[in-house]
């Protein structure tokens, strides 16, 4: 671990860039951050918090106790993607990583989760110099958000129980908004998320011979077309839902005809009646391709994760909602609708039965967004530049990463007693 990346007392802007710079550089896959970790807990430890490392895989808590009054949970993910980075960038990651199937694949900081630790070190730094609060500040970097798995490891490595448990969950996410301004939507603010792998089984044999063979490419074409029909057809026009494939593997030469294919299909939902219904119309359709094509077998349908939606607590929202607004101005907070991305952070609140306020903190520059005044015109300019997972994703670096320290410590003060 790079010792001259760690905080160790309130940080300067050009130590927070150093910072944030470096974990760019330097990302990693889905419990595998351990530089990562080994950066968080040695700056929590300088900062007088009492760390506890190896929570749920790689997770590190680190807490500080002000006194009686309430606990504070603030929460950053630490993991990376396995995409290849294309921003041409000079501190762009050229970083690489072994995926648990073994296979070796770049890795990038694609969502923004280096902008998150260094926010939540530099919130840590300012809580740990304000002698003005009363209470527990319970700092957790997390492992594996991106696997939807991160915060039930934490949770089941009893995180509460050893550590205790918060009064509030407090955190945020990098996103394509202008630098500067922050979105939180109260009630139903980001999706449930399920991930679903299905395997086609046809018969295979040489490509100059289709009669001989059952084609699972024209199988698995024929229901990705399909599943495009059940929200645009099956769905009311006042239900929000997207179903995505997100991958389709089949093949290994241009003239063999394979046994099998397999997509991988993303759903995002706010209503538990709309998730069932497309689920149940996935496996529905799935099924009825592959007798249509008379495949030899029937075909298999697995849930492989499931990311439950997250909640802002009302009062909890409006609270925090105000104490930003006071610190940022009235227009640089706003209401940016539900947005169909999805966070596991809602887990802590969730097991614990407290509050979660989960806000999207502004990355993308500001000149960009030159003459755009309504929410139609922001949406129109974040809708034709990168975002989160592509391989051109930057956020600018201020005023994101001051602006990220500020919300949070104001946010944390006003949860916290009074010193």
């Amino acid at each position: 671990m790079s010792t001259d990346v760690t905080i160790t007392s309130r940080p300067s802007r050009q130590a927070l860039a150093d910072l944030y710079r470096d974990l760019h550089r330097n990302p990693e896959l889905s419990f595998a951050e351990t530089r990562t970790a080994g950066i968080v807990a040695a700056s929590f430890a300088a900062l007088g918090y009492e760390v506890t490392t190896g929570v749920g895989g790689t997770g590190v808590v680190g807490i500080l106790r002000r006194g009686e009054g309430p606990t504070v949970l603030l929460r950053a993910d630490m993991d990376a993607l396995p995409v290849l980075e294309e921003t041409g960038l000079d501190y762009a990651s050229l970083a690489r990583g072994t995926d648990p199937n073994g296979t070796d694949m770049p890795v990038m900081h694609a969502c923004g989760h280096d902008v998150h630790v260094t926010c939540l070190l530099g919130a840590a730094a300012e809580l740990a110099a304000d002698d003005g609060w009363a209470g527990t500040v319970m700092a957790v970097a997390q492992p594996a958000e991106e696997l939807g798995t991160g915060a039930r490891a934490m949770i089941a490595d009893g995180i509460y129980e050893r550590l205790g448990r918060p009064d509030v969950v407090l955190g945020q996410h990098v996103g394509p908004m202008p630098a500067g301004m922050i979105g939180l939507h109260p009630g139903a603010a980001f999706a449930t998320s399920d991930s679903i792998k299905v395997t086609l089984f046809g018969k295979g044999g040489h490509g100059s011979r289709p009669e001989a063979c059952i084609d699972p490419i024209v199988m698995a074409a024929a229901v990705v077309m399909r599943l495009q029909t059940i929200v645009s057809r099956e769905l009311a026009g006042s239900d929000t839902a997207v179903v995505s494939i997100g991958t389709l593997h089949a093949g290994t030469k241009v003239n063999i005809i394979p046994d099998t294919a397999e997509l991988e299909i993303n759903v995002r939902t706010y209503d538990v009646a709309v998730r069932e219904h497309i689920l149940a119309a996935i496996e529905r359709i799935v099924r009825a391709e592959a007798t249509a094509s008379n495949a030899p077998r029937p075909p298999t349908v697995e849930l492989v994760d499931s990311f439950p939606f997250l909640y802002n607590d009302l009062e909890g929202s409006a609270r925090t909602t105000a104490v930003l607004r006071g610190v940022f101005g009235e227009g640089a907070v706003i209401d940016p609708g539900p947005v169909t991305g999805s966070e596991d952070v809602g887990v802590f609140a969730l097991t614990a039965d407290v509050p979660c306020v989960y806000w999207i903190l502004g990355g993308a520059d500001p000149a960009l967004f030159a003459g755009a005044a309504t929410a139609k015109e922001l949406l129109t300019v974040m809708a034709g530049i990168p975002s989160n997972h592509s391989p051109h994703y930057a956020p600018v670096i201020e005023p994101t990463l001051s602006v990220g320290v500020a919300a949070l410590v104001a946010a944390a003060r006003e949860w916290l007693g009074a010193a």
